[in-house]
């Protein structure tokens, strides 16, 4: 089986969008939780059973590779579209994080 760059690119590409999409699906949960259930920051927690981290990730984790496989069919037909919306969402990405850390800890 020959996989060449035509048919790596667009799993590269949707893998890519499924990152993205999982770490801004982390900074919007975890504002969510934030404002409706202050837990302690998961940072200074080591191990509680009642911590909403390990349930955070797994969600978006499972957002991020829903969204990969959304992209995928998208990504076959619209490469370069697809390839040039991933800065400015890497951009938004990083923004929403940024204010998560420093609004919502």
């Amino acid at each position: 089986m020959n996989l060449g760059r035509a048919t790596l690119l667009p799993f590269a590409v949707s893998l890519a969008w499924g990152l993205v999409v999982a770490v801004g699906a982390y900074a919007i949960a975890r504002s969510i939780q934030f404002v409706l259930d202050p837990d302690p920051n998961p940072a200074a927690v080591v191990w509680s059973a009642h911590t909403g981290y390990f349930w955070r990730m797994w969600t978006v984790c499972y957002a991020g590779g829903i969204a990969a496989f959304v992209v995928l069919p998208v990504a076959r037909r619209h490469i370069e579209g697809c390839a040039r919306a991933l800065g400015p969402a890497v951009g938004i990405a990083a923004t929403l994080l940024a204010l998560q850390a420093a609004l919502f800890p």
